[in-house]
């Protein structure tokens, strides 16, 4: 792996305690895509609804056979 360089770059938020940011968030966004796509990626079917629940991922991999 390469050196890697951190670069911060202070924006304080206008509406937080002391221009604080909430830090948590950013690691919720890209959680959901990566599922489905790894699903997508192991099964060839892509997922439309989150939560992937069995019985719909079953769904779709009935329809891709051919079969419902």
């Amino acid at each position: 792996v390469p050196p890697i360089d951190i670069i911060l770059v202070e924006d304080p938020e206008p509406l937080g305690p002391s221009g604080a940011k909430g830090i948590g968030e950013p690691a919720l966004v890209p959680t959901a895509p990566a599922i489905l796509g790894a699903i997508r990626h192991a099964t060839g079917v892509t997922p439309r609804q989150v939560p992937v629940l069995p019985h719909r991922l079953w769904e779709l991999l009935r329809a891709k056979e051919g079969r419902s």
